[in-house]
C-alpha cells in the first residue's frame, strides 16, 4: 500500500495540471465520470494515504489502497479506474478508490494528524495514544486518526528505530518512549520521503523485510500482529516489549 511520502510525491507530479481543464474522462471507476468532464483542477491536496483532487464545489478522494497506481502522459494493460485527458497531457489511475466528496475538505479531516502536513500537531497525537491504553504500538502507529500516512514500512522502521517491540502496550510505554514515537512518525516519513525520490529507498530498511538484525545480529522475527494483522519485523534482542 503506498503510504503517505507517495501520495506527497503524487502530488508534486501532479501538480502542473491545477488550473487545466479536463477535456474527456474515461475508466472503469462506477461514478458519475460525467461531473468532472469540463472541470478545471483547482488544487490538489494530500491527506495521509488519501489523493484530494479539489474542482469548484467538490473534491475527488483518490485511495489507492494495496496496489494502485497512476501513470502521466502514458499508460499500461491494467484496466484503467478513471483517465483525464487534457488538451496537453493525460493522468491515469488504475487500482484504486475513487470517490466524490462535496462537504468541504476541512470538515472532513483533520490535518492535525498528518505527520507530513504543515497542521501536523505531535501533542494532539499524544493526547490520542492517552485515549488508547491497550491498544499495541503496531496497531495504535497504523491508526490514521493518530498518525495519518503511516504505512507497514514506517510502522516497521519507527518501532526499529526507537527499539520498541510491536506488541508493547501503548499505555506501558515510558513517557520519554512515547514522545520518541510520535517524533519519529514524523522524522521518519521525511526520511522515507527524501529516500524515496532519490529511489534509495530499500536500501534504507534496517528491519522491514530483513533477516539479521544490523545492531545485534539476531533473527529479524516475522509474524503477523494486532488487530490490523499487518507483517511486523521485531528483534527480539534490542527491541523491548513493554506490557
Amino acid at each position: 500500500m503506498p503510504e503517505g511520502p507517495s501520495i506527497l510525491i503524487a502530488r508534486e507530479s501532479l501538480l502542473p495540471f491545477v488550473g487545466k481543464k479536463i477535456e474527456a474522462v474515461t475508466g472503469n471507476t462506477k461514478i458519475d465520470k460525467a461531473r468532472l468532464a469540463g472541470q478545471t483542477i483547482r488544487d490538489i491536496k494530500t491527506w495521509g494515504k488519501h489523493l484530494l483532487i479539489s474542482f469548484d464545489g467538490f473534491t475527488l478522494k483518490i485511495h489507492f489502497m494495496m496496489f494502485g497506481t497512476y501513470l502521466i502522459n502514458e499508460r499500461k494493460t491494467t484496466p484503467l479506474r478513471l483517465s483525464f485527458q487534457f488538451k496537453k497531457g493525460e493522468v491515469n489511475f488504475y487500482t484504486c478508490s475513487v470517490q466524490f466528496l462535496d462537504e468541504e475538505i476541512d470538515q472532513l479531516y483533520d490535518f492535525s494528524a498528518d505527520v507530513l502536513g504543515d497542521s501536523w500537531n505531535p501533542r494532539k497525537a499524544g493526547w490520542k495514544l492517552k485515549k488508547i491504553p491497550d491498544a499495541l504500538v503496531c496497531d495504535a502507529l497504523l491508526d490514521q486518526a493518530i498518525f495519518a500516512g503511516v504505512g507497514n514500512i514506517i510502522k516497521n522502521e519507527v518501532l526499529f528505530r526507537i527499539k520498541v517491540h510491536p506488541e508493547s502496550r501503548v499505555g506501558k510505554l515510558p513517557d520519554r518512549i512515547r514522545q520518541a514515537l510520535i517524533r519519529e512518525s514524523r522524522n521518519y516519513s521525511f526520511d522515507f520521503l527524501q529516500w524515496k525520490k532519490a529511489y534509495t529507498l530499500k536500501k534504507h530498511w534496517l528491519v522491514y523485510n530483513k533477516k539479521i538484525c544490523p545492531r545485534d545480529h539476531s533473527l529479524i522475527q516475522r509474524e503477523h500482529l494486532g488487530h490490523t494483522n499487518r507483517r511486523s519485523f521485531f528483534c527480539e534482542t534490542c527491541q523491548i516489549c513493554y506490557e
